[in-house]
């Protein structure tokens, strides 16, 4: 690699890793700015196409996977398939040459990220119009019969620039995409589920907004990423109901521990108060409420915690 094109690689990757800081996701209101380098701006995407290489570089920066809206058409089998794969912990993942000619620019570009091994940055679709940065990550394959690569993931968070070279660092930095997606998508669902709104004080900004689980991700059975299993809740409130603070029957009905109600000191501490006897606020369709099962788990634990 040039050294030019490695600063500006590297200029992007800061400026992602940045906004990874304080965002789950990331928006095409958040990719739309690109990065500055030099005082020149760079797009992090085209608006039109999923390979892309910034004229002003020599290697390509970006792929991207969108998530389809539903009812849409979905053009390439890895806009199905990426998620799954790496749900079931495959070392490497799909991604789908543009159109059938190898030899098309944009497919070009993934052989030469291939054979040079660049880092590239990967933007996986979790929602419609959301995506999940992943970087670096690595073309491990150009394969011109099935017109497709397979892409591996780097180790997140770190200056190591290289591929990863045993099934040992593939797992790792694997493990390490697997939660984020996870969390992303779950938080995603969830909070799209409610309108955007806690669910217990109808706040109404997403950014302020965690998906808590009613029964936690460790129970195997139980603690599935599905919607019924999640509430979308302010900080405060998602703190007060993993501290069993705050408990939710399974007739949706709110419960605040007499360690709160005790106290007197402020208005914060009011309107946690305020919420004891009232009712959950519901999502819109009956699929997306929380499972009462799931509920009444969480509740005796409330109970008990008293």
């Amino acid at each position: 690699m040039d050294e030019r094109d490695t600063r500006m690689r590297l200029g992007a990757f800061e400026h992602l890793n940045k906004l990874l800081e304080v965002r789950d996701h990331l928006t095409s209101k958040d990719l739309e700015p690109g990065f500055n380098f030099e005082g020149q701006r760079i797009p992090l995407v085209s608006p039109a196409r999923g390979i892309w290489k910034p004229q002003s570089m020599r290697y390509l920066l970006s792929i991207r996977t969108v998530f389809p809206k539903p009812g849409s058409r979905v053009w390439y089998d890895d806009q199905r398939e990426v998620h799954q794969q790496i749900f079931r912990g495959e070392e490497t993942i799909d991604y789908a040459f543009m159109g059938k000619d190898p030899s098309a620019a944009d497919n070009r570009w993934l052989r030469d990220a291939y054979e040079d091994q660049v880092p590239i940055i990967y933007f996986l679709g979790i929602a419609p119009g959301c995506s999940q940065a992943i970087l670096p990550c690595f073309i491990m394959d150009w394969n011109p019969i099935d017109l497709s690569v397979q892409v591996a993931f780097g180790e997140m968070g770190t200056h190591v620039m290289k591929p990863p070279e045993t099934s040992i660092e593939r797992r790792y930095a694997l493990r390490a995409v697997k939660q984020r997606l996870h969390q992303a998508s779950f938080r995603e669902a969830v909070i799209a589920a409610y309108d955007g709104r806690c669910a217990l004080s109808g706040l109404p900004e997403s950014l302020l907004l965690d998906a808590a689980h009613i029964v936690s991700d460790n129970d195997e059975k139980l603690g599935q990423p599905v919607v019924p299993n999640g509430l979308p809740l302010s900080k405060i409130h998602h703190a007060a109901f993993d501290a069993h603070l705050i408990g939710i029957d399974p007739d949706y009905r709110l419960h605040v521990s007499e360690r709160l109600l005790s106290q007197n000191d402020g208005p914060m501490l009011d309107a946690l108060k305020r919420l004891d006897g009232g009712n959950l606020h519901l999502p819109g369709r009956f699929a997306d409420r929380p499972d009462r099962d799931r509920l009444a788990i969480r509740f005796e634990r409330f109970k008990a915690a008293a």
